[in-house]
């Protein structure tokens, strides 16, 4: 009778492993914010099928950020979010002119050094960071996301800056942002033919179990003050832009 929360293409144990994974990542990302999508994409690529991954992620992560938006919603910034999923659509249509592929390792030395800048270097100034600037961010973001998938952590550290670093704010307008940035992705996937129903069961239940992680995480956060959540995040974003530089190193 419950045959459908069982993906043939994988043993059950790896279903509920990735199942209480979904979990732990998106605790995580919900208590530090960021750096439990990436961890659950490098996770799931060595042990799903490599034609599944990135819709199954994608779609996880989607559910994911939705349900951390949802949980933090008095502290969405209603207007920047309005402009992000403006920047996202065009974004998301500009790509869908494109049928190369963009260099991989431009991309991700690009998206490093972006991600160091936002999170080391001088202060963005305002008129950057108003509804243009955002604009222009969703606009970017969401266009190499789609051929690159790597842009949580350059979103994540263009709303640090933006918030000016408040916690409870960067979480929630990072979920937002990221939720809208999904969206798309998971309709093109649809579009080209990629079959949901075979991993429905699973896409369902990380979805559940990440939506427990996230309320577990934001217990956490409450504890971390918003200096020690500025350096956090800081660091595990350098983290994750040194990662894509050794995977751009690594591929030359």
């Amino acid at each position: 009778m419950f045959d459908w929360l069982w993906p043939e293409l994988i043993s059950h144990a790896t279903t509920v492993f990735l199942i209480f994974f979904s979990c732990l990542t998106s605790a995580i990302t919900a208590s530090l914010g960021a750096g439990g999508g990436v961890l659950l994409l490098a996770t799931m690529a060595m042990v799903l099928p490599p034609a599944v991954i990135i819709p199954v992620h994608g779609i996880v992560q989607l559910g994911s950020n939705l349900n951390r938006a949802l949980m933090t919603i008095k502290d969405l910034d209603g207007r920047m979010l309005a402009v992000f999923a403006l920047g996202s659509a065009l974004g998301a249509w500009l790509a869908s002119l494109f049928l190369v592929q963009l260099p991989l390792q431009t991309t991700q030395f690009t998206i490093a050094a972006l991600i160091l800048f936002l999170c080391w270097g001088p202060a963005i100034p305002n008129v950057a960071l108003g509804k243009f600037g955002s604009f222009i961010a969703a606009t970017v973001t969401t266009f190499i996301s789609m051929f690159a998938g790597a842009t949580g952590p350059l979103v994540g550290a263009f709303v640090k800056q933006q918030q000016h670093g408040d916690r409870a704010r960067t979480v929630a307008n990072f979920s937002a942002a990221m939720t809208v940035q999904h969206l798309p992705k998971t309709i093109v996937f649809g579009a080209t033919g990629f079959v949901f129903q075979q991993w429905l069961g699973l896409i369902v239940l990380m979805v559940f179990s990440g939506a427990i992680g996230t309320w577990l995480g934001l217990k956490l956060a409450h504890r971390l003050s918003n200096r020690h959540f500025g350096l956090i995040f800081n660091l595990l974003l350098t983290v994750l832009a040194l990662r894509l530089v050794w995977q751009a190193l690594q591929a030359a």
